[in-house]
């Protein structure tokens, strides 16, 4: 067996251990407070183990993990990136009082393991290109980066970057009384997610960092990594509860009755997801596509019986 797959099978492992045990606790003790930890944690554990056994099971040509900018620069993104996102999530389900997603169910067993399951899936998908640049046993003896990689680190880092600079100042315009109905502050005046746009961009990049972790396209195993983009991106934009689609359609409508003239020129002229200048004169066809700000976005208002979109 190699050392990939040794490494990427112990990941697993300790996921469904983190997790499994997580659930057992959370349901005997009737409470939802750590689930948000949990997953930041078993992140953060699963970034420290994989560098640690990738350098204990290299032989001499894969050379030391310090001295492999590959490995270190990705395994440090990675920690602040979910080490950001365990503080953020402790700290919003404190200011909340809990987690509304789970009052209906964690006094049902199976149902509340189905939630700690797909944050284990989740974990475990959006760590594989870091667990697989970790595990590599390719020599570095040379100590370069390809051009791919200096591209895939700047992407990393400036989407984490995005996306700490995104919930920072909105958390900051809550405190302040949301001034103005629906924040406008940067970057949220250049995208109406730009937290989300983060996310994304983070594991693409990882991805794309990953590839030179490995023997090219045939690579099986850095192709499995793709799961970490398109897993988040899947959960971002297409499953409801979450992300894009649960900040969209019906949950407009304070918006557009509030500020109905305001929001919808905001919302016009503002991406829904890639930061940038001058939306408003993108075409519908593109947005649509390429752009992601797709139709069942959109807030439907009932009126006399008819039912009208607001965009």
């Amino acid at each position: 067996m190699s050392q990939e797959t040794t490494i990427l099978g112990i990941a697993a492992l300790i996921t469904g251990l983190i997790q499994g045990l997580g659930f057992l606790a959370a349901y005997f003790l009737q409470t939802e407070k750590f689930y948000d930890i949990l997953g930041g944690l078993n992140f953060l554990i699963l970034g420290i183990y994989t560098a640690i056994d990738g350098e204990f099971e290299s032989d001499d040509e894969g050379g030391a993990w310090k001295d492999n900018t590959r490995k270190v620069s990705a395994t440090i993104i990675f920690c602040i990136s979910r080490g950001w996102l365990l503080m953020f999530l402790a700290w919003r389900a404190h200011e909340r009082g809990g987690d509304s997603r789970f009052d209906e169910v964690k006094d049902k067993f199976g149902m509340f393991f189905i939630y700690w399951f797909v944050q284990a899936i989740w974990v475990f998908c959006i760590s594989l290109p870091i667990i697989f640049i970790n595990s590599s046993d390719k020599p570095f003896s040379d100590g370069s980066l390809s051009e791919l990689d200096y591209v895939c680190i700047f992407g990393f880092a400036f989407a984490v970057a995005i996306e700490i600079l995104a919930d920072v100042n909105k958390a900051i315009w809550v405190k302040k009384g949301r001034q103005g109905g629906f924040c406008t502050v940067f970057p949220w005046n250049v995208s109406r997610h730009p937290n989300y746009f983060g996310e994304m961009l983070q594991w693409w990049s990882a991805f794309g960092l990953a590839f030179g972790a490995g023997s090219g396209w045939s690579d099986v195993q850095w192709w499995t990594s793709i799961l970490s983009p398109v897993v988040t991106m899947n959960i971002l934009l297409n499953t409801g509860g979450t992300g894009v689609m649960n900040a969209n359609g019906k949950n407009l409508k304070r918006y557009y009755d509030r500020y109905p003239e305001e929001y919808s020129k905001y919302r016009n002229e503002t991406s829904i997801l890639i930061p940038m200048i001058g939306y408003k004169y993108v075409p519908l066809a593109l947005k649509r596509t390429i752009f992601f700000d797709f139709a069942c976005y959109e807030y439907k208002q009932t009126e006399v019986g008819n039912t009208k979109s607001k965009s």
